[in-house]
């Protein structure tokens, strides 16, 4: 029940004051394997703590708002790259709601620069990014081609000096996928922010965060995606009142209202977030909580066999079973010493 407790202390921050030393333990081993210590910190600053647990989170905040500047000025190299292409450079995921200031961003994880830019635009992208000092992380012959073909986004590309990546997206969803938004759409609809980049939609970035969890992976730093989800949506639904209306009218149009009201149910059960009502689904909803909270008091994954089952679910979902089945089958030979 770590996990949940930790849930609680984001919902409910006032509850610290209930903690002992042993629920401390397990709340900041499993926030830190979560990703969220830095957003459990600003959630709990300023209230009455013990005085290690106030070091451990004074320590994250420095530690988040340090992945904040360079997740920023990582957003600024790749505009100043890809200035002379004239094109759209839209912010993605955590790096998105630092720049835009919103909520999901105070004490927010951030990892790789993701960025969307239009399909007819990618190679152009991709040139002026490899001018400019990035690199490909992936050289086997097989990944590149996978990525090209079959993947939303160009192979992961590395900066030689500053040692960030840049994943680079032409829309949200493999192609293969069972569900296809419309990228057009996303980069039409998207909001300019400062430095000459923009970020999705209200609509579009919880639509994108719904898709990343249930439509795309394996639930795996869901409770980061779910309180994304919950932060945006709260924050959206404050400054207007129509909010949630247009989010399950615009996951319509992009086929993505099974996710997103999967998105918004577990939100709800999680984090409280006030939601309209969504069609139920008590099994799948079930075991999307089982594998969510799936840590223990030292924040190790539990529940093997309820991790593969979803491990499995998002490959499936990604692909044809019959090209599935030839990708495993590569992947493994290749492993296997076969490669070359």
């Amino acid at each position: 029940m770590s996990a949940r407790l930790l849930c609680r202390l984001l919902a409910a921050p006032g509850e610290a004051r209930a903690l002992d030393a042993a629920q401390w333990n397990a709340v900041i081993a499993i926030a830190r394997a979560e990703l969220l210590i830095g957003t459990l910190a600003f959630r709990l600053r300023g209230l009455p703590l013990p005085a290690p647990v106030e070091a451990i989170l004074a320590a994250a905040i420095l530690s988040a708002e340090e992945g904040r500047r360079q997740a920023l000025w990582e957003a600024v190299m790749a505009r100043r790259a890809l200035a002379a292409l004239d094109c759209p450079v839209i912010l993605l995921k955590g790096t998105a709601f630092v720049a835009a200031g919103l909520d999901a961003g105070q004490g927010r994880h951030i990892g790789d620069l993701d960025i969307l830019v239009p399909a007819d635009m990618l190679a152009r992208a991709e040139a002026a990014l490899l001018d400019a000092g990035w690199e490909w992380v992936k050289s086997d012959p097989y990944d590149d081609a996978y990525y090209r073909r079959w993947m939303h986004e160009l192979p992961p590309l590395i900066h030689r000096e500053r040692d960030r990546m840049i994943d680079v997206h032409h829309t949200i969803l493999p192609p293969t996928a069972r569900s296809t938004p419309d990228p057009a759409k996303l980069i039409a609809d998207a909001v300019p922010l400062a430095d000459g980049v923009a970020m999705l939609s209200p609509e579009d970035v919880v639509i994108h965060a719904a898709i990343h969890l249930f439509a795309d992976g394996d639930l795996s730093g869901g409770l980061r995606n779910l309180w994304d989800i919950d932060r945006l949506v709260r924050e959206f639904a404050a400054r207007d009142a129509d909010y949630p209306a247009r989010l399950v009218s615009r996951a319509a149009e992009h086929q993505a209202s099974r996710a997103v009201a999967r998105a918004l149910r577990l939100a709800a059960a999680l984090f409280d977030t006030p939601i309209p009502p969504q069609p139920a689904e008590p099994l799948f909803d079930a075991a999307a909580r089982r594998r969510l909270l799936a840590r223990d008091g030292w924040g190790r994954g539990t529940r093997p066999a309820t991790r593969l089952a979803f491990y499995v679910r998002s490959h499936w979902l990604r692909m044809p079973p019959a090209m599935l089945a030839r990708h495993l089958w590569i992947k493994m030979w290749r492993r296997s010493g076969h490669a070359g």
